[in-house]
């Protein structure tokens, strides 16, 4: 049971596991985010745009409730309110990972720098010629 218990701490361990985590906690906050947004902002301004105190007129009644049975009704206020959510939550990653490749980017052209002017600052090495010479130089003062 503790060999058990040990492999389960190195997993759970594991950096992508626990960046997955940190991912989905702050996945959902941001959902919070931006389904309040879409409830609270956008929401509002296309009932406005309709004429309506929400977003009701853009719902289409397929039957009329009767006492039988209850009313069908298309939820087009809130399926728009939904993809407007996806394009919010889409651009926002879009931005995230762009900004992620583009500082990736300067990271690397700034070692690529370092490395050039490191290897700048080096005397050039000696050929093996010029170390063979100077060998038989030496040999010679001998």
């Amino acid at each position: 049971m503790k060999k058990f218990f040990d492999e389960f701490k190195t997993f759970i361990a594991r950096g992508n596991v626990m960046d997955m985590a940190i991912g989905v906690i702050i996945g959902g906050a941001f959902g919070a985010i931006t389904s309040a947004l879409v409830a609270n902002v956008v929401t509002p301004l296309l009932a406005v745009l309709f004429n309506s105190p929400n977003t009701d007129a853009l719902n289409i009644t397929l039957r009329a409730a009767t006492e039988e049975s209850e009313a069908i009704v298309l939820g087009l206020g809130t399926f728009i309110g939904a993809i407007i959510n996806f394009l919010i939550i889409a651009l926002v990653l879009f931005s995230v990972i762009k900004a992620m490749n583009k500082a990736k980017e300067l990271a690397e052209k700034a070692k690529k720098k370092e490395e050039e002017e490191a290897k700048a600052e080096e005397p050039p090495k000696p050929t093996t010629e010029e170390l063979l010479t100077s060998i038989l130089e030496e040999l010679k003062k001998k």
